[in-house]
This record gives C-alpha cells, structure tokens and sequence, in this order.
C-alpha cells in the first residue's frame, strides 16, 4: 500500500496561541503534515524558531521593522523571507492543501480571502473577518469552492453536531460563554479592572486581544454574527448562555425537542486538531474529560446590563450594512487603548457605542466599502476620549 502524500499547511499568525497549538500539533505528526509557509506579525525570533523546526519554503513578517532580524536569523536556511501586509497575503496564496488562519483583527481579512480565493480548506480562528465582512467571505467561499472549517471552540462544536443536510430541521443554536474573569463583578469593580485583571482569563489560555473581549463579553457578540453566517442563521435562532465550567462548547436545538452538544476539557487544541484532521479525526494531546470527578456543569443567562456588548453586537448586526464593521474596528482600537492605559475597562464599550452612533449604518458592495468602513470607524475611535473625560 502506498503512504498517502503528507497534507500541506500553511499557517498564518503562527507565533500566537492559535498558531503556536496549531505548531505543536503538527510536530506530534510530520509524516502527516509539511508545512509550506509561516506568517505572523511582529515576534521574529518565534517565527525564525518555528521556521527552522518546520522548514517552509516561504515565511512572512507583517512588520516590516522585523524583517532585518529574522532574515539574519533564517540566513543560509534556504526559506524565502519577506515582509509586509503583501508578504502575508503571499503567504496565504502559497499552494497549501490546508490554511490555518489565526492573525488577530480585521488584519486577517485579506489573507483569508487570498486562501480561499485558491479553494483551499481554511480553518478559520479569526472572527473578525466574518465579522466585517461575512457576506463576502461566505460569497468567495462559494465561489472558489473552498472549504470554510470553524476553529473558535464554540463554532467548530456546533459544526460537529449541526445537521447541514437537514438544516431546516435546526431550531436555534445555543453559543456557550465562560462569562470571562469578571463574570461576578459589579460594574462599580469593573470601573477599577485592570489590564492584567482582564487577560486573565479563569478557563482558556488566549492572547490579550481576545482576553480582553471575552471579559467584556464583546467576543460572544462577534460570535453571534460569525454563526449568523457561517449557518445561515437568523439572530432568533442564536442564543448565549454562560458556562463558567467551559466544558460544553456550543449545543444545537433541533425542532423535535433534541438539543445535540459537544464537550470537553478547554484545550484549543481539540478543535484545532478537528479541523486540521477533517474530514477525518486524529489523535489531540488535551486531557481527557471526566465528568464524574468535575461533578457538575451550571448554566446561567448572560447580564446584559452588567455586559452591554453582547446588546451592542446583536444591534449591529440586525442593522446590517457597515455596522458590523465599525463595531469591529472600533472595538480592536478600544480594546488596544485599554491594554496601553490610556482608558478604562468600562470604556471599551462605551466608545465602541459612540463610534457605532456617529457612523450610521450604510451599504456595502465591495472590498473597497469594507476598508473604508474599518478605516473610518479606527479614526473616529482613536479620536473620541474616555466617557469621563467626555462628561466633564
């Protein structure tokens, strides 16, 4: 019997935890898997490291500041180097079989469309992309006949157990929630919550962005919008409920009363395994669930008064056009602003609001509108200065 061909890889944000899981698994297996290229943003030793682990043909930098150094460090290796926003869409034009896409923010957008603009299978860990522009996205999808698989934990569970041949027979998903690190804090604690307070997040080990998003429950909100297209469903059949246990991932209700889940323990690399393995399963290093020794497992509704956002997200994307758009760019800069110092943990939401109010919603036809839309959205939110400085 001949071996099949190792599938080929590419990894885009490969110094981050995503990315960094996504290397660890693919080490575990190198008859399986040869990775072709390796993109990230800014941490060129990690990047050279992983490089001369993995040997890709091409690696990228987006920093072009960083270019000097892991060119230095990747000298006489044989890889191509370059650096720039155009040297990681390159990367995400590499001919690979699987994409794994894990750059943080609207940056991955056009590295995203540039993989699935080959027809490759995308293993998607960017919510952001869907959340500023889902429609195109989902629409180059088809077109290309790429293969879209979720890796948020919550998505890539409801992927696992949603009937695609019978999604009429689909009554609601339920999109499962931690509640983040402030989940019982009044909004009086929230006011003094600190950058280091807010990464910590008690479950999952993630970067600071999406730490961030997940203590202010902006992040269930971007993942309302992201299963909104990725299944095709309404905002009436999407729900959130907190888990503080995070052992269910997602659960999908169907009409006859059936409610299917996924679970297990809160390891990325569960879900990062089922999509770089799809459409078979393959062997994942994460602990092994035993529900008799965890006891129980407890459900509670999400607080919109204490965690606007989620509000917030459901309105953008009920508005349509460039809500959803400004909603992501204002909230990358906010959130930006936040870990800097320059502004509270209750004023993330607040400005992210304010951007919303000043830039109604409008159409959106093109790449070009989406840009803009982001562009605009950074600028007004970069401007406006915290809520108490604005009241004085």
């Amino acid at each position: 019997m001949v071996a099949a061909a190792p599938r080929t890889v590419t990894i885009l944000g490969s110094t981050g935890s995503i990315g960094d899981s996504t290397v660890d698994l693919v080490l575990r297996a190198p008859r399986r898997y040869r990775v072709v290229a390796l993109a990230a943003q800014r941490n060129a030793r990690k990047l050279a490291e992983q490089a001369l682990q993995l040997k890709p043909e091409f690696v990228a930098i987006g920093d072009e500041a960083g270019y000097a150094e892991l060119k230095g460090l990747l000298a006489g290796s044989g890889i191509e180097v370059a650096a720039g926003e155009e040297a990681v869409c390159r990367a995400g034009a590499v001919p690979a079989d699987w994409v794994m896409v894990a750059i943080v923010g609207a940056a991955g957008l056009k590295p995203t469309l540039a993989a699935i603009r080959r027809g490759a299978i995308v293993a998607l860990a960017n919510k952001e992309c869907l959340v500023c522009a889902g429609a195109m996205v989902m629409g180059e999808a088809v077109r290309h006949k790429a293969t879209l698989l979720p890796v948020d934990s919550e998505h890539n569970a409801i992927f696992q157990v949603f009937d695609f041949a019978q999604a009429d027979q689909v009554r609601r998903v339920l999109l499962t929630c931690s509640g983040g690190p402030f989940r019982t804090w009044s909004r009086a604690e929230m006011l003094r919550a600190t950058p280091a307070q807010a990464v910590a997040h008690p479950r999952w080990i993630m970067g600071k962005k999406i730490s961030v998003d997940s203590a202010t429950l902006m992040n269930k909100g971007l993942e309302v919008i992201e299963a909104h297209h990725l299944f095709g469903l309404g905002l009436e059949q999407i729900d959130v409920v907190i888990h503080p246990q995070s052992v269910v991932h997602s659960m999908v209700e169907y009409k006859d009363g059936s409610v299917l889940a996924q679970m297990g323990t809160p390891d990325m690399r569960t879900p990062i395994a089922y999509a770089l393995g799809w459409p078979n399963r393959i062997v994942a290093p994460a602990e092994r669930l035993d529900l008799a020794k965890l006891g129980t497992l407890s459900f509670e509704p999400p607080d919109h008064d204490r965690f606007p956002a989620l509000r917030l997200a459901v309105a953008a994307l009920a508005s349509g056009g460039s809500a959803p758009t400004v909603l992501n760019a204002a909230n990358e800069v906010a959130v930006g602003r936040f870990l800097a110092g320059e502004i509270g943990f209750l004023d993330i939401v607040a400005m992210v609001e304010r951007t919303l109010t000043a830039l109604p919603p409008r159409p959106m036809s093109s790449l070009e509108d989406i840009l803009a839309a982001d562009a605009e959205a950074r600028r007004v939110a970069t401007g406006l200065p915290p809520a108490s400085d604005a009241a004085a």
